[in-house]
Parts: C-alpha cells; sequence; structure tokens
C-alpha cells in the first residue's frame, strides 16, 4: 500500500506500508465517544469512492468556536485507511501534538475524496465516484 501524507496542500511524506485488516482503531473512537469536552477540537472525516473504502482521511483542528480549520492534515492511500493502524496511530499522534480536547467523526464514510470545484466542476457529480451521485453525503440514502 502506498500512503501520501500532506499538510494542507503541501506532500510532507510518501511511503510504502504492508496492508493490515485489524479493526479501526479503538482509542480514537473512545476519544468521540467522550463528547464536547471544549476546545481544541479535532474534526476526523473519512472519504472514498464507495461506502466501503475509505482512501482520504481528513483531521482538521478547531482552536475556538467558529474559528477556520487550521492545522489540517489529510492522509490518501489506494487501500482502507480504516484498517491502518500506522496511520490511525500518526491520527492519534497529531490530535495529541494539537493539546485537542474534543473529537468528532462519524461511524461512517461521508462522501467522495475528490474536491468540488478542484478535481471536478462545481455543482456537478464526481465522475470518478459515481457510488456518491443523488446520494445523501452524510446518510448514505439515495435523495430523489
Amino acid at each position: 500500500m502506498i500512503v501520501l501524507i500532506f499538510e494542507g496542500r503541501k506532500l510532507i511524506r510518501s511511503r510504502t506500508k504492508a496492508m493490515t485488516q485489524k479493526p479501526a482503531n479503538k482509542t480514537l473512537s473512545k476519544k468521540a465517544k467522550k463528547g464536547f469536552r471544549g476546545f481544541p477540537v479535532a474534526t476526523v472525516a473519512f472519504y472514498g469512492p464507495t461506502d466501503e473504502k475509505a482512501t482520504k482521511l481528513v483531521v482538521s483542528v478547531l482552536m475556538d468556536d467558529g474559528a477556520d480549520p487550521e492545522p489540517m492534515k489529510k492522509w490518501y492511500s489506494e487501500s482502507d485507511l480504516r484498517y491502518t493502524p500506522e496511520i490511525l496511530q500518526e491520527v492519534l499522534e497529531f490530535i495529541k501534538g494539537n493539546e485537542v480536547k474534543s473529537v468528532a467523526m462519524y461511524d461512517r464514510i461521508v462522501g467522495c475524496p475528490h474536491q468540488e470545484a478542484i478535481d471536478y466542476p462545481q455543482g456537478e457529480s464526481c465522475s470518478l465516484c459515481p457510488f456518491w451521485k443523488n446520494r445523501d453525503r452524510w446518510t448514505g440514502e439515495y435523495i430523489h
């Protein structure tokens, strides 16, 4: 598996890792289940071409209510990032390094890994991820 790690739009590291099929890191889920404990808050979001494979992981930190999400870090892979303990450990280190008190994350993949108006035209569906066309990214249900 090849993993690309970005801070903002800058590629900071690329590496090859052996794929492991362990469940997602329970520590991250436990932190999210604790609920709001104050700022800073880390948001954790998984994206993928379907709702079954996360190829992009984005973690951002909100220092205060209404603040812009900064810092932000992104990981990309052809393999499912939810089952990559090394990457999830890096996420925990990023969260710890930013002295995060609360973690917010969804229990599902929340959409296409490509960015509207950057990777495909504004207002259109991503041609590389037809699974998400006419689908609510938060529930996974079809929109009529």
